[in-house]
């Protein structure tokens, strides 16, 4: 289950959120090339200068952190389609500016990943997780 972590320095309306995260998970789905029902998105509102990165040069503008947990197995060109996808999806939906984010993915085995019917296998292409 890929736990999607967003981190913005200001606060957010949930109208901004809604469409944020179905393009999230639409996103995910098609680059990753699995299903969207084990995608859990959550997002982390701080103050204008409570999240910081040390190259941004105006807080004001923005600034996004963007922390991953997905099972291993894609390729980097697939983990990098991924990171520049969230940070133009950041930049769309809320405008922060783009040399202001960072990503991390953190990969793991599928069997760390539990729900409550099965935990996942690990990652193969064109999988849906959730199928028998």
């Amino acid at each position: 289950m890929p736990h999607l972590q967003f981190e913005i320095n200001r606060s957010l309306e949930d109208k901004e959120k809604k469409p944020f995260i179905e393009e999230v998970r639409q996103l995910f789905a098609k680059t990753m090339d699995t299903g969207t029902d084990h995608i859990c998105v959550t997002i982390r509102e701080y103050g204008t200068y409570n999240l910081s990165i040390g190259r941004v040069k105006d807080p004001k503008k923005g600034v996004a952190v963007v922390n991953a947990d997905i099972r291993q197995g894609r390729t980097m060109a697939q983990r990098r389609e991924l990171s520049l996808g969230f940070m133009e999806l950041m930049h769309k939906h809320w405008g922060v500016v783009k040399e202001q984010m960072y990503v991390t993915l953190t990969e793991h085995k599928g069997e760390d990943f539990h729900l409550l019917e099965k935990y996942l296998a690990g990652w193969q292409e064109g999988e849906d997780p959730l199928a028998d």
